[in-house]
């Protein structure tokens, strides 16, 4: 099978990676995204704070996305990335699920993040809900209503959020969980007018399709609305679980790695000899409408083979 040719290879068809394809296909490179279909956001039913589209359903701006990539002449190919490779004097060789190869003189992963969630009977089911990660996206839609914050491995930032979720409502459970406070803690805590339950969260209970309580291995049941928990995350897409990039020169940030994220170059982009990533996967801020900018920079600042030519269209 012939390898499809193009300037630049998309991976990852989120709001980061469909924006910086329109910027490249605007700038007259041939472009193509490939998605997988699954996006991180998929159990949110509305996206906020969004100029011009709060309230929009997740899939539905992800769809105007792709019409807006293809009405520049970017293509959307739905289907998962099996490896990357340096191509020779192609750049890189894209290999993909379904067997299709593709040559990119460049490559910009915008894969994103997953979340790692505890194993706790009932979260997961909730999460993206009524179990939140963030009250900036999703604390008007619960506020003042009763809101459990349950403690997480993210020491400071959990104890953060606790903090944090009060100005939505006056009725505020932490839930330290397996986390053990000090004295200044709790006392900060109690400041805000927070109560803490202690003990260990085993279960989150539901009725009619709705968070009811919080359920503790000691028999405790607490009843919350709704849940904030900042779950563990990754980049998505990285080494171990999807080892893209053969060679190792070309592997995204390997020498600059920062937790699970990745460090940026000024143009918003990591790069490392045309292997580009913006958006989520390399921030900690995981807001949708924070990954317009990068994406767009890090299209603008995408440099396969110093600008030259763009492929015949």
């Amino acid at each position: 099978m012939d390898a499809m040719e193009y300037d630049v290879v998309v991976v990852g068809g989120g709001a980061a990676g469909l924006t910086a394809a329109i910027y490249l296909a605007r700038s007259l490179r041939r472009v193509v995204v490939v998605d997988a279909g699954e996006p991180r956001n998929v159990p949110a039913a509305h996206v906020h704070g969004f100029l011009s589209r709060d309230g929009t359903p997740p899939a539905d701006l992800l769809a105007a996305g792709r019409v807006e990539v293809l009405g520049y002449g970017g293509e959307v190919i739905k289907d998962r990335v099996l490896g990357i490779e340096h191509g020779g004097e192609h750049g890189f060789l894209v290999r993909l699920i379904g067997g299709a190869e593709l040559t990119a003189r460049g490559v910009l992963v915008a894969t994103g993040l997953r979340d790692e969630l505890p194993e706790i009977v009932g979260l997961r089911e909730r999460w993206g809900t009524d179990v939140l990660h963030c009250p900036y996206c999703h604390g008007y839609e619960v506020r003042d209503t009763p809101i459990g914050v349950l403690g997480g491995d993210n020491r400071p930032f959990t104890l953060h959020q606790a903090s944090l979720v009060r100005q939505w409502s006056a009725d505020v459970v932490f839930f330290p969980n397996q986390i053990t406070l000090v004295e200044e803690e709790r006392e900060q805590l109690t400041a805000r007018g927070i109560r803490i339950v202690y003990g260990e969260v085993t279960r989150l209970a539901a009725q009619d399709d709705q968070l009811l309580s919080v359920e503790l291995a000691d028999g405790q049941a607490v009843y919350a609305g709704s849940g904030v928990h900042r779950a563990s995350i990754r980049a998505a897409g990285r080494a171990p679980d999807r080892p893209w990039v053969r060679s190792r020169r070309d592997r995204l940030g390997r020498h600059r790695r920062h937790g699970p994220h990745q460090r940026a170059g000024g143009m918003g982009g990591r790069q490392r000899r045309g292997l580009t990533g913006p958006g989520d996967h390399r921030r900690r801020r995981r807001i949708g409408r924070c990954n317009r900018d990068q994406p767009l920079l890090a299209g603008a600042g995408h440099r396969p083979g110093r600008h030259p030519p763009p492929r015949s269209r």
